[in-house]
């Protein structure tokens, strides 16, 4: 039994004595020492490599929100379409797609047989209308005084009907040379805007009601959203409505008019908002995210709804410290289209990571998995 105990003895002996690294000859541990596998070192440079973002943590009014796919579209009640009203050639172009055009301005030269036809109508008329009305009504007769005047009248008015301005019907009376009567004239711009379409060739004979050019003022456009008929019970007229075009373009606008009829295929309603696009930054048809605030809300400390992530099944922050990022676990509470509120665990001022924090939460992963310290 002697020998038995002696081992014993020695055994826990040895069992007692530190761990020395062979390498280091120091005393071992089951971690690096130093090492702290919930923080991940990062400089400004290296966190702007990763795409991390820092902001302050503060309060902001949170109000309940729709998000919905959006379309921007011309204002309609800026626009204008410039068709001929009679069977013409297009003989010149005077604008062209894109070109900004003033009120009054030319757009296209036409030629018309029925305009020449109208216009020698008109020339005549007057001609016999001044002679007329010179003599006065004490020397012709009444009848031939008021059919005179009327038969101008009506001249006058078809020519206009058919397209020609006062300006050019005026410059053409001036002239009073039957041999000007060609049937030439040229279509204007009704409003100020830009061309944003001129579908034709010149030499092409073009019938009453084709459109030659569309003309619409962009600084003020429209984004039509679609949402159920139960969310749209919740938008009011001159509610509030963010456009998110892409990460680096962001509005605001406001809801000005709501459809009353469903899309019979989508059974959706549509909300129309008006847009400030005086920057030019937004063209119809591009496709938007559509955020609409419903209704007023409480003021709380929200961050960006990207900056958590979840972590042993906890909403988690990091936070800033020097250049450490330290995993932070907080109480979340509603959120609010992109922003959270969080009810505790964060104070306002704290500096967190606003983006990036799945690429921190790898990275984090990653260390504890045993590849050492994160830098």
């Amino acid at each position: 039994m002697k020998p038995l105990l002696k081992f014993t003895m020695t055994l826990g002996l040895v069992l007692a004595l530190p761990i020395v690294d062979a390498e280091s000859g120091h005393e071992g541990h089951d971690e690096e020492q130093g090492h702290d596998e919930g923080v991940i070192t990062m400089n400004h440079s290296e966190r702007e490599a990763q795409g991390i973002e820092i902001a302050q943590a503060g309060r902001r009014s949170l109000t309940d929100t729709i998000i919905a796919p959006g379309e921007v579209v011309i204002n309609a009640y800026r626009s204008a379409q410039v068709t001929p009203r009679i069977s013409a050639q297009i003989m010149h172009r005077h604008a062209r797609l894109g070109n900004q055009i003033n009120e009054g301005e030319l757009l296209v030269a036409l030629s018309s047989v029925e305009m020449a036809d109208a216009q020698g109508a008109l020339v005549v008329t007057d001609r016999e209308w001044q002679r007329v009305k010179s003599l006065g009504r004490k020397v012709v007769s009444e009848r031939r005084y008021v059919e005179a005047q009327v038969a101008r009248q009506l001249a006058y008015a078809k020519v206009e009907a058919y397209g020609m301005t006062e300006s050019q019907i005026s410059t053409l009376l001036k002239q009073g040379d039957a041999s000007k009567t060609t049937g030439a004239f040229d279509l204007v711009s009704p409003q100020n805007g830009t061309v944003i379409s001129d579908d034709f060739v010149v030499g092409e004979v073009v019938e009453p009601g084709r459109v030659l050019f569309e003309i619409s003022d962009e600084s003020i456009l429209w984004v039509e959203a679609k949402l159920s008929p139960e969310d749209l019970s919740h938008v009011e007229t001159d509610s509030i409505a963010h456009i998110n075009v892409n990460e680096q373009h962001r509005t605001t606008g406001r809801v000005i008019q709501r459809y009353h009829r469903l899309d019979e295929t989508t059974r959706t309603q549509s909300v129309r908002i008006e847009i400030d696009n005086r920057d030019h930054h937004l063209h119809p048809g591009q496709f938007v995210v559509v955020i609409l605030q419903t209704g007023m809300g409480k003021e709380a400390l929200a961050v960006p709804k990207a900056s958590l992530v979840l972590m042993e099944g906890s909403p988690t922050l990091f936070k800033l410290e020097g250049d450490e990022l330290h995993p932070h676990t907080v109480e979340a509470g509603v959120t609010h289209g992109n922003w959270t509120e969080i009810r505790s665990g964060l104070a306002a001022g704290d500096e967190i990571a606003v983006k990036g924090a799945f690429v921190l939460k790898s990275l984090l992963l990653k260390s504890r998995m045993g590849e050492g310290h994160v830098h």
